[in-house]
């Protein structure tokens, strides 16, 4: 057993030709596997349902698509059969899941759309005849998502500390929700279905739920109203947004086992590892969350010192879901 990391952005290759996960080459271009799970698709009828790219074209959640060889896929299958079974049962289930095979799962579409945006960008690059312009954050970013992923195939332990933080609560969702959110520059990723929600910052070293924690002490042990968890669900988008560090590993090569540590997050600067929280800026995240109930930005700061909540009263109590008199969008 080989525990030799593939590194895709060595030489760019992203072809589909090659096996996204393991840099195989593929004997067809038919070795492909979807990006959404089709579980997943077919229960919430997406298949032919719009995706909007970063380039504001438009494709069909069916389309996206990644180059998989027979052993990566088969590893990927079995991880998906185990979420789509705990899905299924609901949020006691999904509690239970093991934190890195929900991380695996989030991190392959994240890691999907990222791979399709690219060869999206790459076609782009051939018809304009201009260089691609890469952010070399962003690389790195990818980069050591990708190797956190390759778990799926090779054995691999997070030391000190699991790289991102997750976040699973109960939702007394309506029948057939399905809400997905995620946003590739900072790797954040949620999801709204069944009885559950789960949020979860994918390369942070878990610094999002310790920047919340007091917003998890409010609502632990509590089922949310979908209004509760689109706020907390905004709360981390944006707190991902003011994460200002770029998470470094080392990644030690044994021959039975890949063996990662995070960096320190500290820096010589001495800048706090959160840039500073602006409540017009949060109210406008919280307004795009909020938009199935229709609550505008002029409402959420109207008291810019203690901005709209459904998660706390004035005091600073938790609000009970039973209180709440709006629709469960």
């Amino acid at each position: 057993m080989s525990t030799t990391l593939y590194n895709p952005f060595k030489a760019f290759k992203f072809d589909n030709a090659t096996c996204f996960l393991t840099g195989q080459a593929l004997v067809s271009t038919d070795e492909q596997i979807q990006v959404f799970p089709i579980w997943m698709m077919r229960a919430f009828d997406l298949e032919d349902k719009p995706f909007k790219m970063l380039d504001e074209s438009v494709v069909t959640y069916k389309s996206l698509k990644l180059p998989c060889s027979v052993d990566a896929a088969l590893a990927i299958e079995k991880m998906e059969s185990e979420v789509e079974r705990a899905f299924a049962e609901g949020y006691a289930a999904v509690k239970e899941l093991s934190p890195v095979v929900l991380f695996q799962w989030m991190a392959k579409i994240v890691y999907g759309v990222v791979f399709n945006e690219i060869q999206s960008g790459i076609r782009q690059q051939v018809l304009s005849g201009e260089e691609m312009n890469f952010s070399q954050v962003l690389v790195q970013k990818f980069k050591n998502l990708h190797a956190m992923l390759q778990s799926l195939l090779i054995p691999m332990e997070f030391e000190n500390t699991l790289p991102f933080s997750l976040v699973v609560v109960p939702v007394d969702n309506p029948e057939q929700t399905f809400i997905y959110r995620d946003e590739i520059n900072t790797l954040i990723f949620s999801l709204r279905m069944n009885d559950f929600g789960l949020i979860s910052c994918l390369q942070d070293n878990a610094t999002n739920n310790i920047y919340h924690e007091d917003s998890l002490a409010l609502v632990k042990g509590q089922t949310l109203h979908p209004i509760q968890f689109e706020e907390l669900a905004a709360r981390y988008f944006y707190s991902s947004y003011l994460f200002n560090r770029l998470p470094e590993y080392t990644y030690l090569q044994t021959p039975h086992k890949v063996y990662i540590e995070p960096m320190p997050l500290a820096d010589m600067s001495m800048k706090p590892i959160f840039d500073h929280w602006q409540v017009k800026t949060y109210g406008q995240v919280l307004e795009n969350f909020w938009k199935p109930w229709g609550f505008i930005l002029f409402e959420i700061i109207k008291n810019p010192e203690q901005p709209m909540s459904f998660i706390q009263d004035e005091d600073g109590q938790f609000i009970p879901n039973s209180q709440l008199d709006l629709p469960r969008s």
